[in-house]
């Protein structure tokens, strides 16, 4: 077990809103999925990333000095942080282990599946004391389809709660492999409209769809989670149709409606990305009720999670980070 490892970019403790009790969320670099209200976007590469925080620069200009690449320039002179040419740096890391201040970091590390699994075990006593475990997560988990499986079968093997959190973007071969070891599963359902799934996320909802039927003929424990997103699949007319299809599921799933929040908008100015829904207002609470209601006409056991803090990564916040003390990060998976 020990020589199989992957790509992780965090691991957030006590978490709450991730599956049942007390949980430890394993995140996952790497997903297929490029969602425009993605609030963990440093997720979606599976390669480690450089992420700036200008406002925490202090103009030392010793980055700039061990750059073997020239892609460091400007700041200094005119008192603003150092500009990075993203296209030039190789993400070796150099420029962040001489930045004392953290205005440079990198995001996403080659972990170990015992390290991963040594993380998960420190918090036992809180598993058992509350019926938690451990959720992987992402990303997109099932991008490292060999390194999760290890890590499943590891949790099982020790009796520990396993969530899946997926969006089912992946082989069946891949995704039927893990119904043993996996004791529930967190399903995203974004669009069922497959041209606005294609615009909004990059790829078409076919395979997820044909996976989440499979999941459900498997009798397997599953909870759907849909992201509200106002604008882009709040209106009713795209609601009845994901009440529609769930509803004629053979296993009917349990449904959370997860609302659109904007606290990681700052993570894409991080990573020097545009952020494609800035302004958007998060849903009210009397929408959300309409939407729970809507969907519980269908029959469906719906409920709604009004906290934002459910999946998000603990990266770019300022404060101490969630991650686990594990070998330093490198440029390529392998």
């Amino acid at each position: 077990m020990s020589t199989v490892s992957g790509i992780i970019f965090d691991i957030k403790k006590y978490s709450i809103h991730d599956g049942p009790g007390i949980r430890t969320t394993v995140f996952f670099k790497g997903c297929p999925l490029h969602c425009w209200w993605c609030h963990n976007p440093e997720s979606q590469s599976p390669q480690p990333e450089l992420i700036l925080r200008g406002k925490r620069c202090v103009q030392c200009g010793v980055c700039r000095e061990v750059c073997t690449e020239s892609a460091i320039h400007n700041g200094i002179v005119d008192g603003s942080a150092p500009d990075t040419d993203r296209l030039r740096c190789r993400v070796c890391g150099q420029c962040v282990e001489v930045c004392f201040s953290g205005a440079r970091e990198l995001v996403g590390r080659r972990a170990t599946a015992g390290e991963v699994l040594a993380e998960i075990e420190r918090d036992r006593p809180f598993y058992d004391q509350s019926g938690g475990g451990v959720t992987f997560s992402g990303g997109e988990p099932l991008m490292q389809p060999v390194f999760l499986l290890t890590l499943l079968g590891s949790c099982r093997e020790k009796d520990i709660h396993t969530t899946l959190d997926t969006s089912g973007f992946a082989p069946w071969r891949v995704l039927e492999k893990t119904i043993s070891l996996v004791n529930l599963f967190l399903y995203d359902l974004k669009i069922v409209n497959d041209t606005h799934h294609r615009e909004y996320t990059g790829v078409s909802n076919r395979l997820i769809l044909q996976n989440l039927r499979r999941l459900s003929d498997a009798g397997v424990r599953l909870v759907v989670r849909i992201p509200l997103i106002p604008g882009v699949n709040e209106d009713e007319a795209s609601l009845r149709i994901a009440g529609k299809y769930l509803s004629g599921l053979s296993n009917m799933p349990q449904v959370e409606v997860m609302p659109y929040h904007d606290i990681a908008e700052a993570k894409y100015e991080s990573l020097g990305r545009a952020y494609r829904l800035h302004g958007l207002k998060p849903p009210t609470q009397e929408k959300l009720a309409q939407v729970v209601k809507v969907l519980q006409s269908y029959g469906l056991s719906t409920s709604s999670q009004s906290l934002p803090q459910s999946q998000v990564s603990e990266v770019f916040y300022d404060g101490q980070r969630a991650h686990a003390n594990l070998a330093p990060a490198v440029a390529a998976s392998g």
